[in-house]
């Protein structure tokens, strides 16, 4: 009997198995994939992201890797920059953006240092119930041997097509249809900070990691069909049109790996919790990976879940409340940045947009306010104040 069981090892996954663990509980940890194994991602972690793995003593690893600090961050609409950095979280300013088969090694070593147990190649096929109380898991092993397995709690951390969710049928409570579809590679010599263009045709990211630069190419969705006929192409056209400076720097540069691609960039928040199970990360919450919050959301979902919960696992009232709880907390924390995402993601309201950097860019303060928004360190509602939305009306007003 566990007291805990993590569907997934991921981002938000092995956090929870790793705080569950070092609260004292009996923690399984499955993971359907067969590590180290690399996944889509933006890898980029927002300072409080980081300032977290800090806490959790797994900072170190992060840099240990050669993952670059990034302290200056470059965003452009329409011609119009701004450059700057977060003011940072317990002392921390700088991001970091690990190759992900890196990070959730780190993530689960620390995991399995706490206490929990670890099985990879193992995937979930159901559910134990007593009642209408989930209360353990089945899955497939490695070897193909079926396994049965029960807990008070199952977390379901296994990404946005989340087994654990169609499962215990936790339905969409809000949902937003897909706005972009990103493709993006790794390159080999080019230079460049956290950089974000948005052009005329769509959105070019630059991420600098750990042996390479991630340099994506974000196309409104209703493209995605037309895009995906000719990826590589369309992908080094819209680097050419949308960030020109950037695609001179791909003259002399190497592609390190194939092209990899998504149109199915899900906007949405699940039902978090019921009886005996609850939803992290992707599984309950996803939004458009062009503001690349996923991480640190998974992060953070990870620490408030086991911050709430941990003193109730095991006793069905308690941690009922608890979990409600939770849901509540993770609602009221991620629906601005869903919100902000969602407008980030819209291609016709780009106008806003520069109104908005022209607005932060007449000065220093507003630039300051505006980096520690993008980077979490400020709440959405910090950023849009009186004198803000007078100055963009008065941007707007003036062309």
């Amino acid at each position: 009997m566990y007291d805990v069981i993590v569907v997934g090892a991921r981002a938000a996954g092995a956090p929870a198995a790793m705080l569950f663990a070092r609260s004292g509980h009996r923690v399984l940890l499955l993971e359907r994939s067969v590590f180290p194994a690399d996944t889509l991602s933006t890898l980029y972690i927002q300072q409080p992201g980081v300032a977290r793995l800090a806490r959790w003593g797994l900072l170190d690893a992060v840099r240990a890797t050669g993952c670059p600090p990034l302290d200056r961050v470059l965003y452009e609409v329409g011609g119009v920059r701004v450059t700057g950095c977060s003011s940072g979280i317990d002392g921390i300013r700088e991001a970091y953006a690990p190759r992900r088969y890196l990070l959730d090694r780190i993530l689960v070593e620390g995991a399995v240092a706490a206490g929990a147990e670890f099985r990879d190649g193992s995937e979930v096929t159901g559910l134990v119930h007593d009642g209408d109380r989930v209360a353990g898991v089945r899955w497939n092993g490695p070897d193909g041997a079926v396994h049965t397995e029960r807990a008070h709690l199952v977390v379901g951390a296994d990404g946005m097509r989340s087994t654990v969710a169609r499962l215990v049928g936790a339905a969409k409570q809000v949902e937003h249809p897909a706005l972009t579809c990103a493709y993006y590679t790794f390159w080999q010599g080019p230079r460049t900070d956290f950089e974000m263009y948005e052009g005329p045709t769509g959105w070019i990211a630059a991420v600098p990691t750990n042996d390479a630069t991630l340099i994506a190419a974000y196309h409104p969705q209703h493209r995605f069909d037309e895009v995906r006929r000719d990826a590589m192409n369309a992908y080094l056209e819209s680097v050419r049109v949308n960030a020109p400076a950037l695609h001179a720097q791909l003259d002399d540069a190497e592609r390190m790996e194939r092209l990899y691609g998504t149109g199915d960039q899900q906007n949405y928040f699940r039902t978090a919790t019921g009886p005996g199970w609850v939803l992290i990360g992707d599984a309950g919450h996803h939004k458009d990976s062009l503001t690349a919050q996923g991480i640190g959301d998974a992060l953070m979902q990870a620490e408030l879940l086991v911050e709430g919960v941990r003193e109730h696992v095991g006793d069905p009232v308690a941690q009922a409340a608890a979990l409600s709880a939770f849901a509540t907390e993770r609602d009221a924390r991620l629906g601005g940045p869903f919100q902000a995402t969602l407008g980030v993601a819209q291609a016709d309201a780009q106008g806003r947009r520069i109104a908005l950097l022209r607005a932060v860019s007449t000065s220093p303060e507003l630039t300051q306010r505006y980096f520690d928004t993008l980077s979490g360190v400020v709440p959405l509602d910090g950023l849009y104040t009186p004198e803000l939305l007078r100055l963009m009306q008065e941007v707007a007003a003036t062309g």
